[in-house]
Formats: C-alpha cells, sequence, structure tokens
C-alpha cells in the first residue's frame, strides 16, 4: 500500500465528502421548500416526523464513519478477509441498528407525535410521513454501509455521485405524489417521504453495482479476519460503537441547548436560530478533511508506516485544515456582512445580534479543525472510547450546564454563542496531549 504524505492526497478525498456532506443538507431543504406549498401545518407534519426519523439516520452514518476507518486499516494490513470482514460486519450493525430503531419508532413514536402535534390533522400526516420514511432508513442502512466501505478504501466520489444520483430522483418523485401529478394520488407530506425513499433505494442500488463492477465480479476472501464471526463482529461493534455513542450525546446536547435558548428573548433567539444552519453547514468543511486525514492515517498505520512518515503526513494535513478554517471564517464573514439582504425582512436588532457573532465565527474554525484532526486520527488509531469521552464530558459538564446557567442569568446573547469557541477550548487540551503522547501509534489494529 502506498499513500501520498501531502495535502494533495486528503484534498483528493476531502472535496467530495465535503460536497456529499452539503448535498445531504440541501436535501432537507428541499424536501421543506416542496412540502411548504401545502401550508405551515404540512412543515410543521414534516418538522416533527423527520426529527425521529433523521435521529435514526444519523445513527446510521455515526456507525458508518466507524466502519471507513476499520476499512482503512484493512486497506492497510492487507490481512485476507480483513475488508470482506469490515464490510459484513458494518453492513449487519447497521441493519441491526435499523430494524431496532423502527421497532423502537413504532412503539414511541406515536406517542412522541401525538405530544408534539398542535392539531389532529398534523399528528396523524407526522405519521403516513415516518411509516412511509422507514423504507429510507432500511435503504440508508446499505447506502451508507457501502459507502463507508468505499470511503475507507479511497474512493470518496462514488458516494458523491450516488448524491448526484438521488437528489433529482427524490425532487422529481417528491413533487409528483405530493401534488398527485400524472395522475398519482397526492399523498400530501407522505409523497416527500417517498420520495427520499426512491431516491435512497436507488442511491444504495447504485452503490452495490459500483461495488460488484468494481471488483470484476471476483468475490472477496470471505475468511473472518479475527478467525470467527463472533469475535470480528464483537471487535467491530466495540470499535463503533463509541463513535455511535458521541452522535447521540452531540444529538441531545444541541436539543437540550436549543430549548434553552427558546427562554431568550426573541431578537437573541431568532439569531441564534438563523446562524446554526450556517455553521453547520460551513462546517462540513474542516470536518471533512478531519475525516479524510483519519481515513490516510488509518491506512498508513495499517501497513506499518514509519514514525516519520505518520508525523510529515499529519504536518501537511495540519496546514491544510488551517487554511480550510481560514476559507469558513472568510465564509463567516460574507455571511454576517450579507446578512441584511439574505434576511430583508428581519428586525434590525435581530440583525445587529448577527453581526456581534462576527469576532466568535472568525475564531472558531482554527480550535474546531485543529480538534478534528486530533479525534480523527486518534480514532485511526483505536482510540475511540478516549474521543468519545472528551465530547461528552465537554457538552454535559461544560456547556450545557453554562448555557443554562447564562440564560438563566440573562447574560448577553454573545456570550452565550461564546459557549462554542469556548467548548473547543475546553476539548484542545486533552486532544492535542493525546496526541502528541504517541500511544495511539502502537495500538494493535
Amino acid at each position: 500500500m502506498t499513500a501520498e504524505s501531502s495535502t494533495a492526497a486528503i484534498f483528493r478525498m476531502a472535496w467530495p465528502m465535503t460536497l456529499r456532506a452539503m448535498l445531504l443538507h440541501g436535501t432537507i431543504v428541499i424536501d421543506a421548500w416542496l412540502v411548504a406549498g401545502l401550508g405551515e401545518e404540512a412543515l410543521a407534519a414534516m418538522g416533527l416526523a423527520a426529527a425521529i426519523g433523521g435521529m435514526l439516520t444519523g445513527l446510521l452514518l455515526a456507525f458508518s464513519n466507524g466502519t471507513q476507518i476499520l476499512v482503512a486499516q484493512s486497506v492497510g494490513t492487507q490481512r485476507p478477509g480483513a475488508m470482506w470482514s469490515a464490510l459484513v460486519c458494518g453492513l449487519g450493525i447497521n441493519l441491526g441498528v435499523a430494524v431496532i430503531g423502527l421497532i423502537a419508532a413504532a412503539i414511541f413514536a406515536g406517542g412522541l407525535i401525538d405530544s408534539g402535534a398542535s392539531s389532529d390533522w398534523i399528528a396523524s400526516a407526522a405519521r403516513r410521513y415516518l411509516l412511509a420514511f422507514s423504507l429510507v432508513v432500511l435503504a440508508e442502512a446499505v447506502a451508507q454501509s457501502l459507502s463507508a466501505h468505499m470511503n475507507g478504501c479511497g474512493d470518496t466520489k462514488r458516494p458523491f455521485y450516488s448524491y448526484l444520483l438521488a437528489v433529482p430522483v427524490n425532487v422529481v418523485v417528491s413533487v409528483v405524489l405530493i401534488y398527485g401529478w400524472f395522475g398519482f394520488p397526492a399523498l400530501d407530506v407522505a409523497g416527500a417521504a417517498i420520495g427520499s425513499a426512491v431516491s435512497a433505494i436507488v442511491r444504495a442500488v447504485y452503490l452495490v453495482h459500483h461495488l460488484y463492477k468494481s471488483r470484476g465480479g471476483e468475490p472477496m476472501d470471505r475468511t473472518w479476519a479475527r478467525g470467527s464471526a463472533w469475535l470480528t463482529l464483537r471487535h467491530h461493534l466495540a470499535f463503533t460503537l463509541p463513535v455511535a455513542v458521541t452522535f447521540i450525546s452531540a444529538t441531545f446536547s444541541n436539543s437540550v441547548s436549543a430549548l434553552v435558548y427558546a427562554r431568550m428573548a426573541i431578537s437573541d433567539f431568532a439569531a441564534l436560530t438563523l446562524i446554526a444552519p450556517w455553521v453547520q453547514v460551513a462546517g462540513t468543511v474542516g470536518m471533512c478533511w478531519a475525516q479524510a486525514t483519519g481515513i490516510i492515517v488509518a491506512q498508513l498505520l495499517g501497513g506499518g508506516a514509519a514514525r516519520e512518515v505518520l508525523d510529515d503526513f499529519l504536518r501537511k494535513a495540519w496546514k491544510g485544515a488551517f487554511v480550510a478554517a481560514a476559507a469558513v471564517a472568510v465564509f463567516y464573514l460574507g455571511i454576517c456582512i450579507a446578512s441584511g439582504r439574505i434576511y430583508q425582512d428581519i428586525q434590525p436588532e435581530t440583525r445587529a445580534t448577527l453581526m456581534s457573532f462576527l469576532p466568535i465565527l472568525l475564531l472558531l474554525p482554527f480550535p474546531k479543525g485543529s480538534n478534528a484532526i486530533c479525534g480523527n486520527t486518534l480514532r485511526a488509531g483505536g482510540e475511540t472510547v478516549y474521543v468519545m469521552h472528551i465530547f461528552i464530558w465537554s457538552q454535559w459538564l461544560f456547556r450545557v450546564p453554562a448555557t443554562i446557567l447564562l440564560v438563566w442569568l440573562g447574560a448577553p446573547v454573545f456570550w452565550v454563542f461564546a459557549l462554542l469557541l469556548v467548548e473547543e477550548l475546553v476539548k484542545f487540551t486533552p486532544f492535542h496531549l493525546r496526541l502528541f503522547r504517541g500511544g495511539w501509534r502502537n495500538r494493535a489494529l
């Protein structure tokens, strides 16, 4: 196995991952835009059901992120059956999570929907949406597993191409079924979910076809990497479960923070709501750069690369991460300056609050990008539990309690928003000390 120790290698892997993540966010925006023609109640029903469905698909993505590291390690080790073991275990775990999640949704989602819906129609529409969305969950269990396998092998373009194919399918099928065009029944909100399901199935079929075609029809070496199916699956689950727990913790901590934000002044809450999607979308640039770095580090570790090679690669990866952070900071600057044109109907107080966030937004990408490099490198070395602890304790021992305290004290919204930056500074020392100690280099793969 050979790998370039340069930022060019990371860039070739990172840009498709970044665009894929943006397409994923864009799909949610498109679905909301298509349903918006049905009125506010339809949007409310979709938002209510999508919150539950999004948790399930997010869990699949979290487990898949762990799987792609194990695939990358197998590429480096070249052990017989290692790639097949990682693919089969990742697929099995994702399907298991999907089935368990759907069973849990069948038992508990009805009560959650009824408690959150303000009318019987919204509750009924949300249930129909979630029922159709169950097909998305099952299809994404397959598609995310195959995407993780291809990412781990270094082929990040193919999962990106699958979204280029799936997004137009989603739009066309959703429009036809939402509004009942060409003689089809008008299914309102459920039509959007069926459109998403059809596009997810198309994406999964495309990836299955490409995987078969890329191997020329030849089967993988079907021997278990750790001698038996049970031992291999247990190792895979032990590695990926902390990544999934990290996602669950982040989701719940963000939800709690959002509920606390709702108790602030309307202009302050509106400003936080408006800036949050931009932070999420722009943040994918640094996150995908770090994920690509982690994949290549896993390949190098699996191949037994020398310490000097790893150090040289990480130095160049960090330089690229700082360039990406600078680009994101410039993007935030443009958003704040153009906020008056983007959001022409917002109040002057809200616009002024958005501008007050600018100093934080200019600094935030740098520690966040550096922490992401550390986290993904440590995961590549097998330290998924340590990374999980850093995220969990920084969220639940610092950011969430600090958010509650500042809002209760009536602190300016600037300081509440600044907690995003302070949280990254809290994580900075434990991440970087662990990385520089270098124990992750010697962990058995």
